[in-house]
């Protein structure tokens, strides 16, 4: 770990968390602020934990992936909610698997895929309340090495052995507020500025395949046999025909700030803060690049169809620029997808297609529903405003929204009149 980021983990200070507590006198002035500092396990003891227990109220929802009749929710970085969902109306909150480290997760029949920091775990969930991490990948997601301290300079290569004795993990953070003078604050603050923005790239950030689905800000996603990831660079492939035994037969690099994967039929649709990419996966163990479409820096995530592709473009510390839009892309010539119009927004994340209806998740502006018969003329039927929106699965007339505030679904039988199922609300504490 480099001294530049060991700074960034103590002296956590965005203005966002400022206290903004200051008093300014004439010869005394002082600021408040709130320091952070990491608790750290052994990576030994971190997986020994990786197994189901009782449920946790949700905190800070991340992606999700429905399959059967269970949705798997991320509690970013702490770990996946199990929800029983056999009955919509009345979802049951009834495991949480403890995974420090947690942001993306895929599932087929009783395999769980999910990322704990640098590595790829598999969980047997052929018991959702019983649930194993049965194997590791180490050191395949490299963008997220920040968080591993090292008690040595090894750092191994991808699915490399490793002593996990010798590896320490965050799994939480201890807060405290430390009052100092402006003089001081101003100092640490300009340090802390400069780490951050030097090293923003390695900090944090739907189609239905083979029986499950995932939103459109997912960065794993299945097809047949294998389970396709991107990091901050590159696309990952790993087989996954012995399903709790993933292998790694496959690295293409991309380029840099890749968010977001999709599949539609032998394609990969690759979201990144400049442009995006397709990849043709008919050799599904040999990703090939077929075409890209360059945009204005800003967080890009994507969906697609037969058509069109559908990207959101928005604007964010982690994204830079200054653009919030829906993007649509002509994709008929997959070699050379050319743009067909824009479409301002607020500011757009996560996305839906199903059929002619097109789902937006707009931030603030809650979640948008246009009729998409006709790309160039994009037609509003519904918006609903009265929460803050993240990401959506849509299909087969039902929806699944996480928002600020909680897990929602709908019912879009009737476009002109969506109806709300039921919510799962966030501990409030």
């Amino acid at each position: 770990m480099t001294w530049k980021y060991q700074n960034k983990l103590l002296w956590i200070v965005p203005v966002s968390l400022l206290l903004s507590l200051s008093s300014c006198l004439k010869d005394n002035c002082t600021r408040t602020y709130r320091l952070y500092t990491p608790v750290y396990k052994t990576l030994t003891a971190v997986r020994q934990e990786m197994k189901s227990g009782a449920a946790k109220t949700l905190e800070k929802p991340g992606k999700l992936y429905i399959y059967g009749n269970y949705i798997f929710l991320n509690e970013q970085e702490k770990g996946i909610h199990i929800i029983d969902n056999s009955n919509p109306a009345s979802p049951k909150n009834i495991a949480f698997i403890n995974i420090p480290g947690n942001v993306d997760l895929a599932v087929k029949g009783n395999t769980l895929y999910a990322d704990s920091w640098m590595d790829l775990v598999s969980f047997d969930i052929s018991n959702p309340q019983q649930v194993i991490a049965k194997n590791f990948v180490n050191s395949v997601f490299p963008h997220r090495n920040g968080y591993y301290r090292y008690a040595t300079n090894y750092r191994p290569a991808p699915n490399a052995p490793l002593d996990p004795d010798s590896i320490n993990v965050i799994v939480d953070w201890t807060t405290r507020d430390t009052t100092v003078s402006c003089e001081t604050y101003n100092y640490l603050y300009e340090r802390f500025y400069a780490s951050a923005s030097a090293d923003a790239s390695g900090s944090f950030a739907s189609q239905q395949v083979g029986g499950g689905q995932g939103g459109s800000m997912a960065r794993f996603t299945l097809m047949d046999n294998y389970l396709y990831t991107v990091t901050n660079a590159a696309l990952n492939t790993f087989d996954i025909s012995t399903p709790l035994q993933p292998s790694l037969v496959g690295k293409s690099q991309i380029g840099w700030d890749i968010e977001t994967i999709y599949p539609f039929k032998n394609q990969l649709f690759i979201g990144s803060s400049s442009g995006m990419f397709i990849y043709d996966v008919s050799n599904p163990g040999t990703p090939s690049k077929k075409g890209s479409f360059s945009h204005v820096r800003s967080c890009d995530p994507v969906v697609a169809n037969d058509t069109y592709a559908y990207v959101t473009l928005r604007s964010g510390t982690m994204c830079q620029g200054f653009t919030n839009q829906l993007e649509v892309l002509d994709v008929r010539n997959l070699n050379n997808p050319g743009l067909v119009k824009t479409y301002p927004m607020t500011n757009p994340h996560g996305l839906a297609i199903d059929g002619n209806t097109l789902f937006i998740c707009d931030g603030k502006d809650g979640l948008k529903v246009y009729d998409a018969a006709n790309a160039n003329e994009l037609k509003l039927i519904r918006q609903i405003g009265d929460f803050e929106t993240y990401d959506i699965i849509a299909y087969n007339k039902w929806a699944l929204v996480v928002a600020k505030d909680g897990l929602y679904q709908f019912d879009y039988t009737n476009l002109n009149n969506i109806k709300q199922i039921s919510k799962i609300s966030l501990d409030k504490h």
